[in-house]
This record gives structure tokens, C-alpha cells and sequence, in this order.
């Protein structure tokens, strides 16, 4: 089965979650929300196996960025349509590894899911 990145290429945390792939010779494939594109069906089902609170990247500059009414009205609805418009505002990376989907880097927590 195949192991999937997706986020933002030019995204420390993605160059830092790529790198350490390599670094352990993992295989993958890149998936660019830029290039590549990101859709509502994709979307979707990431946010019903993760749930929109969590794929919501609240620290970054896209998220600060919103007003804060729509920050104030965020729901799973106005999430998806934001995060379809804004890729940036999508938590990253998002690995999809032997059907099992996670969020963010951390690679102590990678090696534990690549352990298995």
C-alpha cells in the first residue's frame, strides 16, 4: 500500500516530514494541495476521519488572517469551504499510510507509525 504526503511543498513541517522519509527510506508519494489540487470529496473524507477542528491549522498566517467573524462562526461547513479556497489553512502534513491517516510531524511519532 502506498504512503502519501499531502500538504505544501515550500512548508517546513513538510520538508522536515519528507526528509526524514528519505533519511529512513521510506517510499512515498508527494501530494501538493498547490499543484495538485485538493477537492471537496477529498476534503471530506479527511474531515471524517480526522474532523475538521483538527485539520484547521490555527497557528498559521492564513488562519490569523480570517476576520473574526469567521473565526466566530467556524464550523465543519465553513471550514471546508475556507481550507478548499486556502490550502495553507490545512494542518500539515497529513500522512496517509496503510489507510490509516495523521497529522503533523513529529519523528518519534513517525517511526512508531512506520514500526508497524
Amino acid at each position: 500500500m502506498t504512503t502519501v504526503v499531502y500538504g505544501i511543498k515550500n512548508c517546513d513541517t513538510i520538508k522536515k516530514a519528507l526528509k526524514w522519509l528519505e533519511t529512513e527510506d521510506k517510499p512515498f508519494d508527494f501530494h501538493d494541495y498547490r499543484k495538485d489540487g485538493i477537492d471537496q470529496d477529498m476534503l471530506k473524507q479527511f474531515v471524517d476521519v480526522l474532523g475538521w477542528e483538527a485539520m484547521v491549522n490555527k497557528r498559521g498566517t492564513t488562519f490569523r488572517a480570517l476576520s473574526e467573524e469567521q473565526k466566530s462562526n467556524l464550523d465543519e461547513s465553513n471550514a471546508i469551504a475556507l481550507m478548499l479556497v486556502q490550502p495553507a489553512m490545512i494542518k500539515r502534513p497529513l500522512l496517509v499510510h496503510e489507510g490509516q491517516y495523521h497529522l503533523g510531524f513529529k519523528p518519534d511519532e513517525y517511526a512508531n507509525i512506520f514500526a508497524k
